[in-house]
């Protein structure tokens, strides 16, 4: 659209500049040639009156008529007009003395075929068709309006160069089109390509394909956009292998206790005559697998809390000393049954604003697992320190470690180091999944160290007033 605007206003105004200049020629030539006529009238006699108009029409290259004041025609230069009148409104214009001067453009057919027209400024023409222009100005003698000089000159050759001009603009608009069409096609290939790849990402990703990936070379926009879609694609693709693993740890945790009380029940049920000991035995398992149960559903239900982000931390000044403390004392009596000592050194109170309840569970939890996978006799050292504007808890024991390629996964949820230790402890493997949750609550950070065979030391650094 654009091009076409610009090249019909080009053919416009190249066109109106080279009629303007037609005009002027016309019209001054025709004013200056019935200036001097004008003189002549009435001092000359016809002949000479006429010969000076031949004169005039074979040096200007054109038709020269003269017509009195009804508009008949008085002289012509072609000697086919004489004593007929012009129907022409320029001339009208003039003899009524509406303007000096005045001019029209007509297009005449060709003369050959019917008589000739008054507007052929030419003899003997072969063209089929042509345009002219007829230049009228008032004849004066004296003070008199006596009549009109009609010039009738061909302005074929100025169509003729507009329509060439024409033609060629045209030419390379039709080119221009082209070219611009097949880039446009070019580019927006280009452009959409990365579109469709994403779209049809997208569409896969909406039927459940979270490993789909999309590939636009590059690094501009339509690249950031494909690096951020499969960011986003990766992440959900994490997070439902993690939801699905977790569905499928869950199932099992709470599976496994069930099984063992239906066998347990069933046993008690068919055997009549079971023994009191045996009895009593059997429903201190069962015991122990609902409290079990009862354990991998509470922490089922603190990580819901937690991921759904509906656990508010009660908050309030605390002495987080007096915390690690109470915890050491609730576990102290499970560290000496398997004959381990349990040293504390506190080096600060370390008053914070935080919630007491969870920070107990967090000092509880390590400490637990401290004493649960060191070996009886083992050693368990609890230490805690001010470092800035930090409250350092560190939490060490002797125990078997853990392997190095097994660090980057102890707080993944239902994840066991040692499977069967870990159903022999009665662990969920949810309680350090918990444990970082609850510190990064707080703004805090819990990370590990760990060699196997050589004990493990866990630190949570939380932030004081």
């Amino acid at each position: 659209m654009s091009f076409y605007l610009v090249t019909t206003s080009t053919i416009r105004l190249v066109g109106d500049s080279l009629f303007e200049d037609a005009v002027r020629a016309g019209m001054t030539g025709v004013s200056e040639l019935s200036a001097a006529l004008g003189e002549k009238i009435g001092q000359e006699s016809a002949d000479a009156f006429y010969q000076r108009l031949l004169q005039a029409a074979r040096s200007g290259g054109g038709r020269l008529l003269v017509v009195d004041m009804d508009g008949k025609v008085q002289a012509d230069t072609f000697d086919e007009r004489c004593g007929t009148r012009l129907a022409l409104s320029e001339v009208h214009t003039v003899l009524r003395g509406e303007k000096e001067s005045d001019y029209g453009f007509h297009q005449i057919e060709d003369g050959t075929q019917q008589a000739p027209s008054v507007l052929d400024p030419l003899s003997g023409r072969d063209v089929n068709r042509t345009w002219v222009g007829c230049f009228v100005s008032a004849l004066v003698s004296g003070d008199r309006r006596v009549g009109a000089l009609v010039m009738i000159a061909s302005v074929q050759d100025t169509v003729d160069s507009l329509t060439s001009m024409q033609d060629r603009m045209l030419a390379i608009f039709g080119i221009a089109l082209a070219v611009v069409l097949v880039l446009a096609g070019f580019i927006s290939r280009i452009v959409t390509r990365p579109v469709a790849e994403l779209s049809a990402g997208i569409e896969r990703m909406s039927k459940g394909d979270y490993s789909h990936r999309v590939h636009v070379p590059g690094k501009g926009e339509m690249a950031q956009l494909a690096a951020a879609f499969n960011q986003m694609s990766e992440q959900v693709h994490n997070l439902d292998e993690a939801r699905n693993q977790f569905v499928s740890n869950a199932s099992h945790e709470l599976k496994t206790p069930l099984a063992t009380i239906k066998i347990l029940v069933e046993s008690m049920l068919y055997q009549d005559d079971m023994p009191p000991e045996l009895r009593q035995e059997f429903l201190t398992d069962i015991n122990r697998e609902i409290d079990r149960l009862s354990s991998v559903v509470g922490d089922l239900l603190t990580l819901v809390h937690i991921d759904s982000h509906k656990l508010r931390l009660r908050r309030e000044m605390m002495v987080f000393a007096e915390t690690v403390r109470e915890s050491v004392k609730r576990l102290q009596p499970l560290a000496k049954k398997r004959g381990q000592e349990i040293s504390v050194e506190i080096t600060d109170p370390c008053e914070m604003f935080a919630d007491p309840g969870k920070l107990a569970q967090v000092c509880y939890n390590i400490i637990e697992n401290a004493i649960k996978y060191t070996p009886d006799g083992g050693k368990i050292t609890v230490r805690l320190r001010r470092m800035g504007r930090d409250a350092v808890l560190d939490i060490s024991d002797t125990g078997v470690g853990i392997p190095e390629e097994d660090l980057a996964h102890v707080f993944d949820r239902f994840y066991r180091v040692d499977k069967a230790r870990s159903r022999d402890t009665g662990g969920t493997g949810l309680g350090l999944s918990i444990v970082q949750q609850i510190v990064r609550l707080h703004a805090g950070s819990v990370t590990v160290q760990s060699k196997r065979g050589e004990g493990t030391t866990f630190t949570v650094q939380l932030p004081v007033k």
